[in-house]
């Protein structure tokens, strides 16, 4: 009986689309992997970026430069190497063997899709929802 328990509270996790997320993990997880070249605000400006072949994003621009939403899928799938970018030689990220664990926690798209990924790029996300710049 236990074990049908579990497997319903799983699948009904996965049905809904939703993870817990937590943008304090998410911001030290952005400071540790990210800030070296993307800077410490999110503005692309790291240290990083003058040897950089393809200049950082600046991650407070992402919903702004997509009509207003949160591109999760096209983030998600950045971070976790499904979606990959050339920047000087290797993928980004470089962190990616971190960020691209099991993709097995569910965050929903604006669509109501979801789409799997890790929990710490689930976290990830949701720091970067929250430095987003609204006009």
């Amino acid at each position: 009986m236990r074990n049908v328990i579990i497997t319903l509270a799983t699948l009904s996790t996965l049905c809904s689309g939703a993870a817990a997320q937590d943008a304090d993990i998410g911001r030290s997880l952005y400071h540790t992997h990210c800030a070296t070249c993307h800077g410490l605000e999110g503005r692309g400006d790291g240290p990083m970026e003058g040897v950089l072949t393809i200049k950082p994003v600046n991650l407070t621009e992402l919903a702004a430069a997509n009509g207003g939403t949160f591109p999760v899928e096209r983030v998600v799938k950045r971070i976790d190497g499904r979606d990959p970018l050339v920047s000087h030689g290797s993928p980004m990220p470089v962190y990616g063997d971190y960020f691209a664990r099991m993709f097995d926690v569910p965050i929903k798209t604006p669509s109501g899709q979801p789409v799997l990924t890790s929990q710490p790029v689930v976290d990830l996300v949701a720091y970067l929802r929250e430095i987003q710049k609204i006009d």
